[in-house]
């Protein structure tokens, strides 16, 4: 039966944040947080959401020789993109359900990665800080804005758990020049950016006049799909809702903008101190529907002056024909190299490739995504500011390195909650104005949308699932 405005607002109104704790997350184990990281000086690691994507950074981690990998635990282990990864680490303890697993070896276990659709990331996440556990969780940090609310308030709650979004670039060369060039006075009166991811995604050759959700399926044999579904509300299984498939559509993905946008604009709003936005537009939806994600969308971000910043507004723009204009001089669109694979597959250079265009009131920048470095143009700019430019500092380590290293007390983690947590939640917003198709103003001190009650809801979502509402009381 569908939910009426009246009563999904009713609804998310008794959801909405609270700050006492469940008995779910009373007790923790505060020697967890100054234990002997393992044998050898190693991380124990436990990863969950081990196929695709979670393949790609399992071998990411491997390759720093900073952890054992302790446990491995997938909803679906009898998938063959799952018995991979399982084959290659042979004395790792499996599980299918991420719950058991921490019944049977949370003692075990330091750490986490968290590689699971973007609707699942939240209560995996607060649970594992619950124990103790340090947690690596791809980006966007989680579906909804105030799950997102939570995670931060997760971090202050447990401060000796390390946290860090999986925005791979924000440890790369894009990190330290965008830095070093805000601190030495390069970068500085930013009024605009605009930021474009135009590739192809999975929705661009379905009907937008979809009416309903998919026919059910036979579950595969192998797949515990009750589990997969999380907290999110009960879902019949389709082929369409798995594997990638989940990133399409509102109730599980977060579209182009959740699943790029971390990769375009993660420097520019830390180092620019952007902040949650005043005013999100919805400029342009093609095949808008209640669904998934349109083919093409312009989305408008209006950030406020900040100390002695002016204020920026971000134009966001997807779908493969929706470009934006692009500044005198700007030369050739460059395919980072940095891009990871996409289930094994390559990311493809289409005529615009995914990046951002700075504006300021002298300069303008171009760059990519990712690791991608910010070039000055036009070219002659550039050259009249070479011998300005300051030094850039190489990274000391990656991403994957940067999250093992900060568990063993080395380092600091340079996507925690606390900096990754307001970029999700920018997201968020902007998710919610292209689901809505509304503008939406948005007040930064009380965190509410001010101008439309629907919207202000969905800031929280629909209420969880039953079993699952511990994890929303932290």
């Amino acid at each position: 039966m569908a939910t009426t405005r009246r009563t999904f607002i009713q609804q998310t109104t008794l959801a909405t944040t609270g700050v006492a704790l469940s008995g779910l997350f009373t007790k923790v184990n505060a020697s967890s947080y100054n234990r002997i990281m393992g044998a050898n000086g190693k991380v124990n690691l436990a990863h969950i959401g081990i196929g695709n994507r979670g393949a790609e950074i399992i071998g990411d981690f491997a390759k720093t020789e900073l952890a054992n990998v302790v446990a491995l635990c997938d909803v679906d282990m009898g998938a063959k993109h799952t018995q991979a990864t399982i084959a290659k680490f042979p004395n790792a303890t499996q599980f299918q359900d991420f719950r058991k697993m921490y019944d049977k070896m949370a003692k075990s276990i330091d750490a986490v990665t968290i590689a699971v659709p973007d609707f699942a990331h939240f209560p995996i996440t607060v649970h594992s800080m619950a124990l103790g556990k340090h947690v690596y969780v791809e980006k966007p940090m989680a579906r909804t804005f105030n799950e997102v609310e939570l995670m931060i308030r997760a971090a202050k709650k447990y401060p000796n758990v390390v946290t860090q979004m999986g925005n791979q670039g924000h440890s790369e060369a894009n990190y330290f020049q965008f830095k070093t060039w805000v601190e030495a006075g390069i970068i500085k009166d930013v009024t605009a950016i605009t930021a474009h991811m135009n590739s192809p995604r999975r929705w661009h050759g379905w009907d937008p006049n979809i009416k309903k959700f998919p026919a059910a399926e036979p579950v595969p044999e192998t797949l515990d799909w009750d589990t997969w579904l999380s907290a999110q509300m009960y879902h019949d299984f389709n082929k369409d809702f798995h594997y990638g498939q989940w990133r399409c559509w509102y109730d599980f993905g977060m579209g182009a903008l959740g699943d790029w946008g971390a990769h375009i604009l993660d420097t520019a709003h830390q180092f620019l101190d952007l902040g949650l936005p005043e005013e999100v537009n919805p400029l342009k939806l093609e095949g808008h529907n209640d669904y998934f994600y349109p083919m093409s969308s312009t989305i408008e971000f209006k950030f406020p002056k900040r100390k002695k910043m002016p204020p920026v507004v971000i134009t966001w723009y997807d779908g493969i024909n929706n470009q934006p204009k692009l500044p005198e001089g700007f030369g050739k669109s460059e395919l980072d190299s940095s891009i990871p694979t996409v289930n094994g597959q390559k990311a493809q250079a289409v005529k615009l490739n995914p990046g951002k265009e700075i504006y300021s009131k002298t300069l303008t920048f171009k760059g990519g995504s990712h690791a991608s470095t910010l070039s000055i143009i036009p070219s002659e700019k550039a050259k009249e500011m070479e011998s300005k430019l300051p030094e850039v500092p190489k990274s000391p380590s990656n991403h994957f390195a940067n999250f093992l290293r900060s568990c063993q007390g080395i380092e600091k983690t340079r996507s925690p909650f606390e900096i990754a947590g307001p970029l999700s939640q920018v997201f968020c917003l902007g998710v919610m104005a292209q689901r809505l198709n509304q503008p939406i103003k948005f007040d930064r001190t009380t965190k509410r949308i001010t101008n439309n009650k629907f919207a202000d809801a969905f800031l929280t979502g629909a209420p969880p699932r039953k079993g699952w509402e511990d994890y929303y009381k932290i």
